[in-house]
C-alpha cells in the first residue's frame, strides 16, 4: 500500500483538544496530525484539561497525540504552546523553552510581513474575570453534556438519525444567556486594530471562524480555531493565505485510521528512550506511561 504524502504547512494553530477528558476526539486529531507536515505548530490553549484531569483517564489514544507532538520536535517543526483557562498551571512555565519547544502565554508572529497576535481567549471572558469558581463548575458540567452527548448519538445512530449536538446547543443558549462571552469576537478585533495587528487569532470558545472585521479605526482578520469535541477544525497558513481545516471534510484522514507500522513503533520506542521533554511532561502530570 503506497504511503499517503503529507501535506506541507507553513503554519497550523489548533486548540481546546481537552485531553483527559471523555469528550476528546484524541483519535481523529492523531489522524489528522499524522497527514501534515507543518513548518510551525501553535497549539493555543487547553491542550490538556487539567481542570479536570485525572490521572486514572488517560486512554492511550491521549498519549499518542503527546507522543506524536513531541515526535514532531525531531522533524524541526517548531511549537508553541499558548496557555488557555483550561491548563492553566503551564502559566508559570512561561517563557520555558526546550529546542523548538515554547510555553507562551501569547504570541505575535511576522507572517509574510503581517502581523499576527495569538492567544487562547480567555482573559475576555467575562466568567473567568469575575467568577473563576463558576467557569470551572460550568466546565464541569460541560463534561457531563458531553457523556450524555455521547450516549443519545449512539441511540440516534442506531435509529438511523445521524449524531445531534445537545451539548453544543445547551452550550450556546446558556452562554447567549448570562452573556458568557461579551461580544468576544469584537472586541479582541477591536483591539487588534488599535494595535496595528493584521490577524487576530484565538480559540476559547469553541466557535471556528475567518472573517474580516473593521471598526471605524480600520479592520483586522479575526480568526478561531474552533476545538477537538465537536467541531474538529484547525487553522492552516500555506501559499500565503489562511484556510479552515475541517476535519469532517477530510476524506483522506477519515480513511487512514492509523495504524502505525513496525518501524514507526520501533522509531516512537527509540525516541522514548531520549525524549526529555515527553518524559518531563508524564512527570509533571504523574501520567504513568502505557503498558504495552
Amino acid at each position: 500500500m503506497k504511503k499517503q504524502k503529507k501535506r506541507k504547512l507553513d503554519y497550523v494553530v489548533i486548540s481546546d483538544v481537552h485531553l483527559g477528558t471523555y469528550g476528546c476526539r484524541a483519535k481523529e486529531l492523531l489522524n489528522y496530525l499524522k497527514t501534515i507536515q507543518p513548518k510551525v505548530l501553535i497549539l493555543n490553549g487547553d491542550i490538556i484539561d487539567i481542570w479536570q484531569f485525572n490521572k486514572r483517564y488517560f486512554p492511550k489514544s491521549h498519549m499518542n497525540v503527546i507522543k506524536h507532538l513531541t515526535s514532531l520536535l525531531s522533524k524541526d517543526t517548531e511549537i508553541y504552546y499558548i496557555t488557555g483557562n483550561h491548563d492553566e498551571m503551564l502559566r508559570k512555565f512561561k517563557g520555558f523553552k526546550l529546542g523548538n519547544f515554547k510555553i507562551l502565554n501569547k504570541l505575535v508572529l511576522n507572517i509574510d510581513d503581517k502581523k499576527a497576535w495569538i492567544f487562547h481567549g480567555d482573559v475576555f471572558d467575562v466568567t473567568m474575570q469575575h467568577s473563576k469558581w463558576l467557569a470551572k463548575l460550568g466546565g464541569k458540567g460541560y463534561d457531563a453534556l458531553i457523556l450524555i452527548n455521547t450516549f443519545i448519538n449512539s441511540i440516534s445512530n442506531l435509529l438511523g438519525y445521524g449524531k445531534l449536538s445537545l451539548s453544543k446547543k445547551i452550550k450556546n443558549s446558556v452562554k447567549s444567556a448570562v452573556k458568557f462571552i461579551n461580544d468576544f469576537e469584537t472586541t479582541a478585533s477591536d483591539i487588534a486594530i488599535e494595535n496595528e495587528y493584521d490577524y487576530v487569532i484565538c480559540g476559547h470558545i469553541h466557535q471556528p471562524e475567518i472573517r474580516e472585521i473593521k471598526n471605524a479605526k480600520g479592520k483586522t482578520t479575526y480568526l478561531n480555531s474552533g476545538d477537538w469535541i465537536e467541531n474538529l477544525t484547525a487553522l492552516e497558513y500555506s501559499n500565503k493565505q489562511w484556510s479552515l481545516y475541517e476535519y469532517t471534510n477530510d476524506e483522506v484522514a477519515k480513511a487512514s485510521e492509523i495504524k502505525l507500522t513496525k518501524r514507526e513503533l520501533k522509531a516512537i520506542s527509540k525516541q522514548e528512550k531520549n525524549n526529555f521533554l515527553f518524559d518531563e511532561l508524564l512527570k509533571e502530570f504523574d501520567i504513568q506511561k502505557p503498558t504495552k
